[in-house]
């Protein structure tokens, strides 16, 4: 999915002679914390409520105030994840995305991309999520698919990242088309993967025991 799929076209841009007190109308009606600001079309930046609210002075135009973000914004085709990496480097929780003429075409808030992420058709599929810890120089994709294949599961998604305490190892993801996964995680144990975390879905177990629940009563009719 690509940013111009998830742009909230319900937040609207200030211009430079809005004032402070209209930025802090629409931040409450839209319940934001800060409004892109436009000028003939081009991204300025953003003006954030902390800052009008510090200057002690609503009527002030938005050009007189300091606006942030100035380089937070994506290309209509950048993937939602590019999204999400600028929204991290500038700090921010919304993001402007610009087409390729420079021009200003809308916003997308974390809210927007998380929803997008939530939506996504790997992600509702059912299934349990096992997490990994692999050294960086040993990871490979290949075989790891191939174990869970040969336990005739698949892989439906995956994710990694750096760990926090030590960049030389991989915490890896995989949310897999299976809800019981034990045989899968002794497989690839025995195959020398640290697993460190593991998650299934609750709802399928109560789904199953109310079936299970419901049989037995009739049986015993």
């Amino acid at each position: 999915m690509i940013a111009a799929d998830i742009i909230n076209h319900m937040i609207p841009p200030l211009k430079l002679k809005d004032t402070g007190k209209r930025a802090l109308v629409w931040m409450e009606e839209l319940r934001v914390r800060l409004l892109p600001v436009t000028d003939k079309g081009s991204f300025l930046g953003f003006l954030t409520e902390d800052v009008i609210l510090e200057s002690n002075d609503k009527a002030l135009s938005i050009a007189d105030y300091d606006l942030e973000g100035r380089n937070c914004y994506v290309r209509e085709n950048n993937h939602m994840y590019d999204v999400i990496r600028v929204a991290s480097e500038n700090d921010l929780s919304t993001v402007a995305v610009l087409n390729d003429a420079d021009v200003f075409v809308g916003v997308i808030g974390m809210e927007d991309t998380v929803k997008a992420i939530a939506n996504h058709s790997a992600l509702q599929e059912i299934g349990a999520v096992i997490v990994l810890q692999i050294p960086s120089i040993d990871f490979s994709l290949a075989e790891i698919s191939r174990i869970v294949e040969g336990e005739n599961a698949r892989i439906l998604s995956t994710s990694a990242a750096k760990d926090d305490k030590d960049h030389s190892l991989l915490t890896l993801t995989l949310k897999l088309n299976q809800t019981e996964v034990s045989h899968i995680i002794a497989t690839l144990e025995r195959f020398g993967y640290r697993i460190i975390g593991r998650f299934q879905e609750e709802g399928i177990k109560t789904n199953e025991q109310d079936r299970y629940n419901m049989l037995m009563k009739y049986l015993n009719i």
